[in-house]
């Protein structure tokens, strides 16, 4: 479920997204980096903080960096993975619990500079994403579909096909709203 504060985050994005996409480059506002960041929010892999991290949880993974998550989180990860599928062994990446919890862990979108760049295709692995990546149905299928992707099928797909609208063919590519 999609919270409020995450709604109007995304509002706000879009917003300076179609703000700064619509200025003539002439007409660039000046952009102030000035102040205090901080980490609010983690989504490096869709729906992998929504499942894995309790909701009790859930500040501390937002706010833990990168190379800290696996340390602090894989064995909570391996619990919620070993509950949703008690029979895991091994999925079609050839990781077993530890080594899956730990990957999932470490909420980061790895990118490939050089090569295919997909979520999961069968042959190459996280090697980052396209918007038509159906990321929900390749983390079931890791979670459930088993060492050869075949196990449990009616728990590794959302059965959603597609996006609702097709994609643009420029920048920023997503579909326009309804």
């Amino acid at each position: 479920m999609f919270s409020i504060n995450k709604f109007f985050a995304l509002i706000l994005v879009l917003s300076v997204i179609l703000f700064l996409t619509s200025c003539d480059k002439d007409e660039m506002p000046a952009v102030d980096f000035s102040g205090t960041f901080s980490q609010a929010d983690q989504m490096g892999r869709p729906a992998v903080n929504t499942v894995f991290v309790p909701s009790d949880r859930k500040d501390d993974f937002n706010t833990t960096i990168p190379r800290e998550m696996g340390a602090a989180f894989s064995s909570i990860f391996e619990t919620t993975l070993t509950t949703l599928n008690p029979g895991y062994t091994t999925n079609a990446l050839g990781l077993d619990a530890p080594s899956f919890s730990s990957t999932l862990a470490t909420d980061i979108l790895t990118v490939s500079t050089s090569g295919v760049t997909t979520f999961f295709d069968g042959t190459n692995v996280l090697t980052g994403r396209t918007l038509t990546d159906d990321v929900i149905d390749v983390e079931l299928l890791l979670i459930f579909g088993g060492p050869d992707g075949s196990a449990n099928a009616g728990l590794t797909s959302d059965n959603v096909g597609a996006n609702d609208k097709a994609f643009e063919s420029s920048f920023p590519y997503l579909a326009t709203p309804w």
